[in-house]
């Protein structure tokens, strides 16, 4: 648990004042309280609020000697965690001043009612630092009406979807109110109407005084009524005011009761709880508990428990678990008039999430224009028919998550993919105008000559996708003239002129050359090449004469063309050839020739057919470069355009893992170098590009490799020099404050002479650590040193020092730190590893030397490694002959500095020397011996003397750790003769080898007389008593039973059974059973015979004793036939 923070000093003592001690405070907020701990401002320690009004709370930390981000707390009593009822009757705020480094914590409740009375902490913690303050809020009535401000006083208003009419959590603490003086009478009041009045003039009532929700008050009515002081001994102590679980979680409420065999009821909201699995009720002398399992938000309610006329109340709160957003909102760029549906995903079913457009809620009670969609875990926005003040940010909060997604909404253009093109056409002849625009939901009318073109038998107009055609069959002169499509609701048309063609029959000499009669108006763009769109079909009408009639060949190339069926075909009528090709295609390109013949001649004419297409998708979509919203995307033209210049390219963009493309621009894109923006740092996205001619749009390019916006990290923080010397230099630094979602690949050095702009760079790969060593530096020089992050996104603004550094080494005196536990005797075992490790300092770097008693130490016995900054002495496996004093000198040049250590290295000690029997006297024996002659190279600590009998001759421990060179060994056995060992004993532990005592000790005997207590055997002799009755039955018939007793006596008194003073004798049907005791009559399978009276008699020679009982046999009987 981490420790308290200790009081912070006036603001008159040493310590200054923090930044951002001072500030605003809410007109309803007294000034702020004295400053302790970690809190920089406290919210007041008491308040009085207005019911309906809003109050606001502010906290302020300061975090300039914290290592990580604090954490704030608001909770309501002890334990109530108000972060669960985040929503809009409770909001919190947290902000953060990078200048002063204090963090800003507001709670604000809106509207204020009666149960938000009581008392409230703000706690904080840090890693291994908390505080704390405490503070109380009393609500009062509103001024002007009193009766409705209580009735509003009893709404539910942070319940979300679980909003409901009253509110009783303001019964379960009593709120302090002042008592202010009424100038005017108060009105009548209604409660108290209720309370003296019959339930069945409550109806009555409730229609005088216009009482909407009578259900209601009748409820908070029967709380109010058992809430008044009643004078009650059922309960020793009362379920607590309130309790809070987790949703899912198992609840136990628990009271205690006076009368431990009392049953007491349960009560949800006024309606008993019946048993189950779910609610578990136990009795466990006086305390009675309620176990709630599996809590759900349901069981949020108010429960009471119930002994006779006496209850007690308490309520739960069910708290749900932080709801995270799984999958986040995607952006939108759409047209007007286009259905918006921004869609999420939450982790958990039946979540509340809150929508908002900016910083404004949306209802679906205000905003009509919105829909609200739930699905599982799907929960969605929907808006039908966008438009553009809807252009914005949307947002969806959950209490555990927030995503945000964008609506970029533009004005609807539509584009003619196909415009109408002219017709001449021939008496009875089809006439077909087709046109295409950009939008397949677009309607439009036809005209001609201005007059608009109704629909008949002969003229029909048709409306497929983005296709609009006016079909006009058996064309009559009246027809020709000029024809206009006008979409709807655009300020577009499109005209074309239809063309009568007349026969003429001319009489004209019987011989007369073939004549080819190109039209060079339609598709024509000049006398001899027609261009079509690639799919449309193409009917090329060319009129001919001559007399005889002529003959027609087609020819492609050097290729005639012959099929009169199929999709490219020549038809051919009198005085009329056509070349029909069905659905266009790209190898229909080339020239076409034409050739009629008759005796009279021949006529050539050669036309050149261009097909027309959109172009190919644009190829190697790639991202270049990223920034912190936005990034460059390039790619390369399509090989082949479709025969049109392309005029522009259009973008689309879409999150990785989602299948929802949305458009970066709406007008052509000339370049292709695009530089997408508004995206969100850290998120993955694709690209594609679509290519545009004049016929249309291509298909999209391959998706681009993902790429993510990501930003340059800020620069290092806290660069300083660690260390100088003649050519080198040691940076340290620490992380940058901002790194973002790119991460940190490493750091760049560089370095530059004072007064050159000239940087270079002193590591070639990327350094990792927050350190680093700059070599091969010039004597005496002045550098400026400067450290870069890097990563993905490139580098960050360099981190400089203050002022140059002049490379030169720092000369230091030398200084030996020797650890605290080397400064006393070092002492270890034999065979045990010596690893000292002694730290020290001085520049340049120093000579260490070590000497064992004044010489120099030999490195075969002990190693030595020096480095830097500390010296190592090791041995592997100490020896008695490593124990010395060891000295270790560091030099540098002619300043020197000394320490000492001195090593001992121990084993265990030799025997004791002489050991022997100096006296006896009755049951004792006096022991000496000297101390060993080897003692280990350490004291020794004590002895252990073991004594043994020399019959058995197993050794006893009679002394341990026995400090002397003597002892007295007691309560030896008379007649046993006895040797002593004696082992001794230090650091190490006993010797290997005990001394045996030179002589015995021998205890003689001595004349004992032994008086034996004279033995009295007692008498057990009684007269059987029996001290278990026999108990009278009642049993069915048919169904075995037994009778039992218990009795005693001395000697074993002789049992008799006995039915209706008669001996029981061998019947098989009886069986007669004796432990140790215990007496068992059993019978088989009784009848009604053998009901009546059984006796049982116990005697022997002392006397006897009888006891009865009564045995009733009862008939079964059928419950069907009753």
């Amino acid at each position: 648990m981490p420790e308290p923070v200790p009081e912070a000093k006036p603001a008159g003592e040493d310590a200054p004042p923090a930044d951002g001690a001072e500030s605003d405070t809410d007109g309803d907020e007294p000034g702020s309280t004295e400053l302790t701990g970690l809190f920089v401002e406290k919210p007041p320690e008491s308040v009085v609020a207005v019911a309906g009004s809003d109050i606001t709370f502010t906290a302020r930390v300061d975090s300039t000697t914290l290592t990580r981000k604090p954490t704030m707390k608001w909770l309501k009593g002890k334990w109530l965690d108000l972060g669960s009822k985040a929503g809009k009757h409770m909001q919190f705020k947290e902000t953060y001043d990078r200048n002063t480094k204090i963090y800003t914590y507001e709670m604000k409740i809106v509207k204020v009612v009666a149960g938000d009375a009581g008392g409230y902490r703000c706690e904080v913690t840090a890693k291994d630092k908390c505080d704390s303050s405490t503070f109380e809020i009393s609500v009062e009535a509103a001024h002007q009406d009193e009766q409705a401000d209580i009735l509003s006083a009893f709404k539910r208003a942070d319940a979300g979807e679980d909003e409901g009419d009253l509110d009783f959590s303001a019964l379960l603490k009593a709120t302090k109110r002042k008592k202010k003086p009424q100038k005017e009478e108060p009105p009548i009041d209604v409660w108290e109407l209720l309370k003296n009045a019959h339930p069945s003039e409550y109806e009555k009532i409730a229609f005088e005084y216009g009482i909407t929700d009578l259900r209601g008050m009748l409820k908070r009515l029967k709380k109010m009524k058992a809430v008044e002081p009643k004078h009650s001994e059922a309960f020793l102590s009362r379920l607590e005011s309130c309790y809070s679980v987790d949703k899912g979680k198992k609840i136990v409420l628990r009271c205690e009761v006076v009368d431990p065999s009392v049953q007491v009821k349960w009560l949800k909201n006024g309606q008993e709880i019946k048993p189950s699995a779910k609610y578990v009720m136990e009795a466990n002398g006086n305390v009675r508990t309620l176990t709630i399992n599996k809590t759900n938000l349901s069981d949020d309610a108010a429960y009471e428990c119930v002994v006779g006329e006496d209850k007690c109340f308490t309520e739960v709160f069910v708290k749900e678990p932080p709801v995270t957003i799984t999958k986040l909102m995607d952006d939108y760029h759409v047209v007007v008039g286009e259905r918006v549906e921004f869609e999420i995903e939450v982790s958990e079913e039946g979540a509340h999430v809150m929508w908002f457009f900016e910083d404004q809620e949306l209802h679906k009670e205000k905003d009509s224009k919105y829909r609200f969609k739930k699905d599982g875990k799907k929960h969605m926005l929907i808006i039908q028919e966008a438009t553009l003040d809807d252009i914005g940010m949307y947002h969806a909060w959950t209490n555990g998550g927030h995503t945000k997604g964008e609506l970029e909404v533009e004005e609807k253009e539509l584009e003619v993919l196909q415009d109408i093109a002219d017709l001449t056409v021939r008496a009875a002849d089809q006439a077909m105008f087709k046109c295409e625009v950009s939008d397949d939901k677009v309607t439009g009318k036809w005209y001609k000559d201005g007059v608009e073109v109704l629909p008949s038998e002969r003229i029909k107009m048709t409306h497929i996708g983005r296709f609009h055609r006016l079909i006009i069959d058996d064309v009559k002169p009246a027809d020709a003239g000029d024809y206009t499509f006008v979409p709807d609701g655009y300020a577009l048309s499109l005209s074309a002129k239809l063309n009568f063609l007349e026969i003429k029959i001319d009489y004209v000499p019987r011989q007369d050359p073939p004549k080819i009669h190109l039209d060079t108006t339609g598709n024509m763009v000049s006398q001899n090449t027609v261009i079509v769109v690639a799919g449309n079909k193409l009917r090329l009408d060319v009129e001919i004469s001559g007399e005889p009639a002529p003959t027609v060949v087609w020819s492609k190339g050097d290729k005639p063309i012959t099929d009169t069926e199929g999709r490219v075909r020549v038809e051919s009528r009198k005085d009329l050839t056509s070349l029909v090709i069905e659905g266009a295609e790209r190898d229909d390109e080339g020239s076409y020739s034409i050739c009629v013949t008759n005796p009279a001649g021949e006529d050539k004419a050669m036309l050149f057919v261009k097909i027309v297409d959109v172009p190919d998708p644009p190829e190697n979509v790639k991202c270049t470069g990223v920034g912190e919203d936005c990034a460059t995307i390039i790619w390369e033209p399509p090989k082949f355009d479709g025969g049109a210049p392309v005029k522009g390219y259009l973008m689309e963009r879409k999150k990785k893992g989602s299948s929802r493309w949305t458009k970066l621009n709406f007008d052509v894109y000339e370049s292709t170098t695009y530089e997408a923006k508004r995206m969100i740092e850290g998120v993955l996205y694709e690209m594609r590009v679509f290519a545009v001619n004049s016929i249309g749009l291509s298909q999209p390019s391959l998706n681009s490799k993902p790429f993510m916006p990501i930003a340059p990290t800020s620069e290092p923080t806290r660069l300083t020099v660690n260390d100088v010397t003649d050519s080198t230099c040691t940076l340290r630094w620490l992380a940058p404050e901002k790194i973002g979602a790119g991460g940190l690949d490493g750091y760049i050095i560089e370095y530059c002479k004072e007064g050159d702009t000239e940087w270079v760079v002193a590591n070639k790969d990327l350094c990792e650590k927050q350190g680093f060593v700059v070599r091969g530096l010039p004597v005496g020089e002045k550098i400026n040193f400067r450290v870069v992050a890097v990563n993905v996104a490139g580098r960050s603004p360099p981190a400089l020092l203050g002022q140059p550094v002049t490379i030169r080494e720092i000369v230091e005196y030398p200084k030996i730190r020797l650890p605290r536990d080397l400064r006393t005797k070092y002492i270890r075992k034999v065979g045990e590893k010596i690893n000292l490790t002694i730290p020290f300092q001085g520049k340049p770097r120093p000579v260490a030397t070590w000497y064992k008693d004044g010489q120099p130490i030999d490195p075969k016995m002990v190693n030595v490694r020096n480095s830097n900054v500390d010296s190592i002495l090791f041995i592997r496996s100490a020896e008695r002959e490593h124990s010395g004093k060891y000295e270790l000198v560091l030099q540098i040049e002619n300043m020197e500095d000394r320490a000492a250590i001195e090593i001992r290295v121990v084993e265990k000690p030799g025997p004791p020397v002489n050991v022997r029997v100096t006296d006896v006297w009755g049951f004792n024996a006096a022991l000496e011996w000297e101390p060993p002659k080897d003692n280990g190279n350490c004291e020794i600590t004590g002895y252990t003397i073991q004594k043994a009998d020399m019959k058995t001759k197993e050794w006893f421990t009679v002394y341990e750790h026995n400090r002397r060179t003597n002892c007295t060994a007691s309560d030896l056995i008379m007649g046993n003769e006895y040797m002593f060992r004696v082992y001794s004993e230090n650091l190490c532990g006993l010797s290997e080898e005990p001394r045996a005592s030179k002589n015995t000790a021998v205890i003689t005997k001595t004349d004992l007389v032994l008086k034996a207590n004279p033995y009295k055997e007692k008498d057990m002799a009684c007269i059987p008593k029996f001290t278990q009755p026999l108990v009278d039955r009642s049993v069915v018939a048919g169904y075995s039973t037994a009778i039992s007793c218990a009795v005693r006596g001395f000697p074993k008194p002789k049992i008799i059974w006995m039915k209706n003073k008669m001996i029981i004798g061998e019947d098989p049907k009886y069986l007669m059973q004796n432990n140790q005791g215990v007496l068992t009559l059993n019978i088989r399978k009784p009848s009604t015979f053998d009901g009546g009276k059984y006796s049982c008699m116990a005697v022997n020679d002392l006397g006897k004793d009888e006891v009865e009982c009564k045995l009733d046999v009862r008939v079964a009987t059928d419950p069907d036939k009753k």
